[in-house]
């Protein structure tokens, strides 16, 4: 589960606070990082090589300060449906435990389930429902051997959710508490798949995040997750192209909102 510290970024040892996996409607905050460094997923040795680029997802790794907060932003993230593992997906949390950061912030553009839900509306992730079938902790002997039976009952910090919905209020963002289902994708839901994730209590469903989360809290992170509602779930049959275009709306937004947190924090 640990990784060494790739060299090309031994000098950064220590430097990141907090660490924030962008996803699809999230991305304006890279744009907001006083960059201290600049690296393509391409020059860390160990990040794994997805099949095929995802639109949206840029694959750069930026260190530096956002709202007075060392950071390190993972720009993109890789998924299960490119043909990686869990453990592989997982890449980022792990690589900023080696680097030092206590905190992982993950975000994600979701269908909406709960019909309460509206395109463009953010949602803080109070839990999740892993559907992918799968762990990054299968294999993991532990961290003194064994089996790695990391409790989740606390995964998405309380703490840090207050927090977030205190940034809402003041940047004047609507965010509600939600579920997030996990699932491997890359096919958007049936209509019958919809009706079953909403009798078990997800509010939202994505293809990421998950793996991501799970590693994290393996690894001692305190961890907050935010949502982009991009499109009803099986409602629209919005394809990949149509949901960047949602998350472009809602970009401006987003970035006040994770400005907002990230100045808590510093």
């Amino acid at each position: 589960m640990r990784i060494e510290l790739p060299q090309v970024l031994l000098p950064h040892a220590g430097y990141p606070k907090v660490a924030v996996v962008l996803g699809s409607g999230f991305g304006g905050l890279a744009d907001s990082v006083t960059v201290r460094a600049d690296v393509s997923y391409d020059e860390i040795p160990g990040f794994p090589r997805p099949v095929g680029r995802i639109p949206g997802h840029a694959g750069r790794l930026l260190l530096g300060e956002a709202a007075g907060t060392p950071v390190a932003v993972f720009s993109g993230r890789v998924h299960l449906y490119q043909g990686v593992s869990a453990l592989e997906a997982a890449y980022p949390p792990r690589l900023a435990a080696a680097l030092g950061a206590k905190l992982l912030i993950v975000t994600n553009a979701a269908g909406g389930l709960n019909e309460e839900l509206v395109p463009g509306q953010a949602v803080l992730m109070r839990d999740h429902i892993n559907l992918m079938g799968t762990s990054p902790l299968i294999g993991w002997p532990g961290p003194e051997g064994g089996t790695p039976f990391v409790p989740m009952n606390d995964a998405y910090d309380p703490e840090l959710r207050a927090l977030a919905l205190d940034a809402s209020a003041e940047a004047g963002v609507r965010l509600r508490e939600g579920v997030y289902a996990g699932v491997i994708g890359p096919a958007f839901e049936t209509p019958a798949e919809v009706d079953y994730l909403r009798a078990i209590g997800a509010d939202v469903v994505g293809m990421s995040t998950v793996p991501e989360v799970v590693a994290a809290r393996a690894l001692g992170l305190r961890v907050m997750g935010l949502s982009l509602v991009t499109n009803v779930a099986a409602g629209h049959g919005l394809g990949h192209e149509e949901v960047l275009e949602r998350a472009a709306l809602a970009e401006a937004d987003l970035t006040r909102l994770l400005l907002g947190i990230l100045s808590r924090l510093s």
